[in-house]
């Protein structure tokens, strides 16, 4: 199998215990989940709303289930999971409270990436035409976006606070590279931001 070229593909890729079991939470057509099923023989579940994604990871061998994550994650047990994943989804849930809530009582650990609104790039894009930017990590138009709930790392931090929530670690990306979380530069410096955390 092809390795990725997400970013963060690799770094959770790299950071998963091999043997462990992996809830992947809107997984795409699961290639990461195929990736670490295949090299470090995790046990693998994987949940995605929509119908072709959800046959593209059935074909790259990843057990897969059609459903809606804002509907709350009740058919899994509390601590079933070593690692629950929500990559570049949160933004556009209906209900990101719920899902993070959801997915720290099912996982012993949970990787958590989003986007970074407050960017640099993103907002001087904004100052500078006084229209929404559509950047690399935002590749979408005011019209089309997926992305429902605006949001920067500081306002992360301040639910992570607000929630007795544990930051094991930080990363922060711009383009493809990315390193351990920097504050305060990165809450402009960084194009997306993953997190690992777990309940107190």
């Amino acid at each position: 199998m092809i390795s990725s070229k997400r970013w963060d593909h690799r770094l959770i890729f790299s950071l998963v215990e091999p043997g462990s079991s992996v809830l992947d939470l809107g997984c795409g057509n699961g290639e990461l989940l195929a990736r670490l099923i295949e090299k470090k023989q995790v046990r693998g579940q994987a949940v995605e709303a929509d119908h072709d994604q959800v046959s593209a990871a059935f074909q790259n061998g990843v057990d897969v289930y059609q459903g809606d994550l804002n509907r709350g994650l009740p058919e899994f047990r509390t601590k079933s999971f070593d690692y629950v994943i929500l990559e570049k989804t949160l933004q556009v849930l209906t209900r990101p409270m719920l899902v993070l809530e959801e997915m720290l009582r099912i996982g012993d650990a949970c990787f958590v990436s989003f986007p970074n609104f407050n960017s640099s790039g993103v907002v001087e894009k904004l100052l500078e035409t006084e229209r929404m930017p559509v950047t690399e990590a935002l590749p979408y138009y005011w019209y089309d976006t997926p992305n429902i709930h605006l949001f920067t790392l500081y306002d992360f931090i301040d639910w992570i606070e607000d929630h007795q929530v544990v930051i094991i670690d930080g990363y922060a990306a711009a383009g493809e590279t990315w390193r351990h979380l920097k504050l305060p530069e990165d809450s402009k410096s960084a194009e997306e931001l993953l997190f690992l955390l777990r309940k107190e």
